[in-house]
């Protein structure tokens, strides 16, 4: 009778031990239910093309092939005040607070974020610079123009001339 049930014993272990391997993961089985394996776009990871002849819901922001766009938004203290707040959000972390290239993150990239208040950045025109933004820089800035709209880009480019 014990040896029965350390048969029996011995056989729910080794089933229990099995099962267990595969429920944390020791040995992988890729099932078509798994999310991970299925198609997917990463946040930032090469976003969509905007469809051909489509006009976002809030305008067009520029006309591909024509040049860089003409600020719209003056720099009055509201956007001013409203792109120090979306660069404190957006900017910071990589371009530090002065917009020096220093930010907290800016030491585990490859390339050094650009510094705002430089010569090069400065005297570009407003659109390159919101252009910038837009379109991020292949492989050093991603595309912000999922996240900001386009009055929101502008106020940013606006707070940037303030930081010369």
């Amino acid at each position: 009778m014990i040896r029965k049930l350390m048969l029996i014993l011995a056989v729910v272990i080794i089933a229990g031990g099995g099962l267990m391997v595969f429920t944390y993961d020791l040995i992988k089985i890729d099932w078509v239910s798994f999310m991970e394996i299925q198609p997917s776009f990463k946040p930032m990871d090469d976003p969509l093309p905007v469809a051909v002849k489509s006009i976002p819901v809030e305008g067009a922001a520029y006309v591909p092939g024509m040049g860089a766009p003409a600020n719209p938004v003056p720099a009055d203290d509201v956007s001013l005040a409203r792109g120090a707040q979306l660069f404190n959000i957006n900017c910071v972390i990589c371009h530090g607070d002065l917009g020096k290239g220093d930010g907290v993150i800016a030491a585990f990239f490859q390339f050094k974020p650009a510094d705002l208040t430089a010569s090069a950045v400065q005297d570009l025109s407003d659109g390159a610079i919101f252009l910038t933004i837009s379109n991020g820089v292949s492989g050093r800035m991603p595309p912000l123009n999922e996240n900001l709209n386009v009055r929101d880009r502008w106020d940013v480019v606006n707070y940037m001339r303030t930081l010369r």
